[in-house]
């Protein structure tokens, strides 16, 4: 019995890969927006409630922008949390996936690799060898993390970036698509490029 938090596109593609591996298992979809009566033939819930997810029911924050979904799950943090994985991704058994990650189709984690808690790792991602994401990172369609790379907590890989062996990506940084990483990033930086070059630091 699964849950949805978050009408939205990323939440058909998450709805998606829970329905090819339990049909029927999505109970409703909560999200603020109360203009929502209609999302993919699921019943709309409305805002968050506790009182109506049935005993043992898990969720599922179907939002794409990293800091919000933080702030959404420390909100809900004394739910159950549930792990989307499409069938054709491939996932070593030496891996550690933790609570409310989404792996998308095709994507690929290998070998003594950790990914924190509420990740996104979107369709064709790779994650080599012994990497480490925390939590609340995005690693865009077909962005590749080379042997182990490191990335920080709530950081967003754009899509078709490369990040070379051993990189270690800070908190909260923004890896612009296409950008080839070849040092060290420092956290809050904003990285285009090839080879990336840090152009911005967020406050």
């Amino acid at each position: 019995m699964v849950y949805l938090y978050g009408a939205s596109g990323h939440a058909k593609v998450i709805a998606d890969i829970i329905n090819s591996k339990l049909t029927n298992s999505i109970l409703g979809v909560f999200d603020d927006d109360l203009s929502i009566n209609h999302f993919i033939d699921l019943p709309f819930l409305g805002r968050f409630d506790k009182s109506k997810i049935n005993k043992g029911g898990k969720l599922v924050i179907c939002i794409g922008d990293n800091l919000i979904r933080k702030n959404v799950s420390k909100e809900l943090d004394n739910n159950s949390f549930f792990v989307a994985i499409h069938d054709s991704s491939v996932i070593s058994n030496n891996t550690i996936i933790k609570e409310g990650t989404v792996v998308m189709a095709n994507a690929i984690v290998n070998s003594a690799s950790t990914i924190g808690k509420h990740c996104i790792i979107n369709t064709a991602s790779i994650v080599e060898h012994d990497c480490i994401i925390e939590d609340y990172v995005h690693i865009s369609p077909n962005a590749t993390l080379t042997g182990g790379v490191k990335i920080g907590e709530g950081s967003h890989i754009g899509a078709g970036a490369i990040i070379l062996p051993n990189i270690t990506i800070g908190k909260w940084c923004k890896i612009g698509a296409g950008t080839v990483v070849l040092k060290n990033i420092p956290d809050n930086s904003v990285v285009v490029g090839n080879p990336g070059k840090v152009i911005k630091t967020l406050n």
